[in-house]
Order: C-alpha cells, then sequence, then structure tokens
C-alpha cells in the first residue's frame, strides 16, 4: 500500500478531492439551471463596442491570439474568445484579419471561425483566408502585423494570449493607428507594456474567464463558480490559520497550543 500512498502526504489528498468536488459541485449546479452571476468586464464588454465600431468605420478588425503554440494555456482560452470575435464581426458584417505565428494555431483558428461564422447563419461570408499564417519567428511576426496594421488601419484590434517582447511593438503600432485596443494575458511581465498602450486589458484570471462570460456555457460558468469557492475557502483558511497562531503565541493556553500545532500537521504539505 505504501508504493500506492504516501501516509505523511493524506491531507494533500483530502484537499485535492475537496477541490474536485467543489468544481463537480459548480458544473452539475450550472448544468440543472442554476447559472452563477459574473460580475461585470468591463474589457469583454468593450469586444462588442470595438467591432461595432469599427463596421460603422467600414475598417477591419485585427484579432491576434499571442505568439505560442497550442501546448501554451494562454493561446488556448485565445481562440475560445476568438470564436465570440468571430461571432461578432460576422453579424456586423466586419472584415477580420488574424495573423498568426503557429500552424496548429492556424488550423485551429480556421476551424474555430468557421463555427462561428456559421452559427450565425453567414458561411458565405466565411473565408479560410481570414487566419493567415506568418513566420515563427518573433521580431518577424511582429513586424510584419505591424505593416499590416500601418496598411489596413483597423479600427479595433484585439491582442488575446501569451506576448513577450513583441507586446508593446503590436500594440503602439495599433494605437499609431487609432484602433481601440483591448488586450489580455496571463504574462505578468508583460502587462505593464499593454496597459500603457491599450484602452482595455484583461488581466491574468479575467483573461481566462472572458471565455465562459462571453460564451455563457454552463460547464464553463460553473467551474468558475467552483474555483470562487476554492479560492475563499483558502481565504478563510489563511486568515483562521494566522489568527490561531497569534492567540496560541499571546494566550499561550496548553490547549489552544495543542490545537494550533494539529492544524498546523493537517495543513502542511
Amino acid at each position: 500500500m505504501s508504493l500506492w500512498l504516501n501516509a505523511e502526504s493524506w491531507n494533500l489528498l483530502i484537499v485535492i478531492l475537496a477541490m474536485m468536488a467543489a468544481l463537480i459541485w459548480g458544473v452539475r449546479r450550472a448544468m440543472a439551471g442554476h447559472r452563477p452571476r459574473v460580475r461585470r468586464i468591463a474589457g469583454v464588454e468593450a469586444m462588442e463596442e470595438a467591432v461595432g465600431r469599427a463596421t460603422e468605420l467600414g475598417r477591419p478588425v485585427l484579432y491576434v491570439a499571442g505568439t505560442q503554440d497550442l501546448d501554451n494555456i494562454q493561446t488556448v482560452a485565445s481562440l475560445g474568445i476568438l470564436g465570440s470575435v468571430g461571432t461578432m464581426t460576422a453579424r456586423h458584417g466586419c472584415e477580420l484579419i488574424m495573423p498568426t505565428d503557429r500552424s496548429l494555431v492556424l488550423s485551429a483558428a480556421r476551424e474555430v471561425l468557421r463555427e462561428s461564422y456559421t452559427a450565425v447563419g453567414r458561411p458565405d461570408a466565411y473565408s479560410p483566408d481570414i487566419a493567415t499564417y506568418i513566420s515563427d519567428d518573433q521580431f518577424g511576426f511582429a513586424a510584419r502585423v505591424d505593416g499590416i496594421i500601418s496598411r489596413k488601419k483597423p479600427a479595433a484590434c484585439f491582442l488575446q494570449g501569451a506576448f513577450y517582447a513583441e507586446s508593446l511593438l503590436l500594440a503602439e503600432a495599433g494605437a499609431q493607428a487609432g484602433a481601440v485596443q483591448v488586450a489580455g494575458s496571463a504574462t505578468s511581465h508583460q502587462l505593464p507594456f499593454l496597459i500603457a498602450a491599450c484602452d482595455h486589458v484583461l488581466i491574468g484570471e479575467e483573461f481566462f474567464a472572458a471565455e465562459a462570460y462571453l460564451s455563457e456555457d454552463p460547464v464553463k460558468l460553473g467551474s468558475l463558480q467552483g474555483q470562487d469557492l476554492i479560492k475563499n475557502a483558502v481565504v478563510v483558511t489563511l486568515i483562521g490559520t494566522a489568527m490561531l497562531v497569534s492567540l496560541a503565541g499571546a494566550l499561550d493556553w496548553p490547549w489552544l497550543t495543542s490545537f494550533k500545532d494539529g492544524v498546523l500537521r493537517l495543513l502542511r504539505p
């Protein structure tokens, strides 16, 4: 039995099972019709306004799904957001441009866009040329996208995904073109540049929650509720443990010290 279970880490097993139970509870509750209310995310709501503005001006919409491959979770989340943006552009009859720097991202993006255009009854408006491959080279890709922005003058730019040194190059080009820019990323060291050059930024968890917010899929909304329950439980546990340790040190009661030691053993990884 010791080969399969480390008796000293049974507390971790309990925590993992509790997290799984919270996620399952959230998903099942949402699928039963009790959909959780997701707070207003200004950056997501600005997407529809940006597409509408591009339609009014008769200028295209540019979408960049980061600069990483499909093995990056941010790229996967970005493709989910792309589906909603594709639905908006198809509904408004607005031109969409999506340069990519990975062949797998290109194939996935084309499939996502095909489904989006079909979902709103405009499969004839879809073209594989909406999503194009540029280059795997980081700055070669950035230079080509900057050229597209300079020539096409998009009215809206969506920079959603994992970005690195090219983030400011792309965002600055969009700002100079006068585009409304909505960025989203969990790459923390690039967020300051996106915040400085873009109108709206989805930061960290907001970026991952955007797909659920836009799609209103009960499974995704339920998983968000389960994750919030887990985070609330962690915060309560941390605050409660800190208070317990402080009281045990200040009062020096034997039974309180013993209780504190037991709690710490339970929480020790």
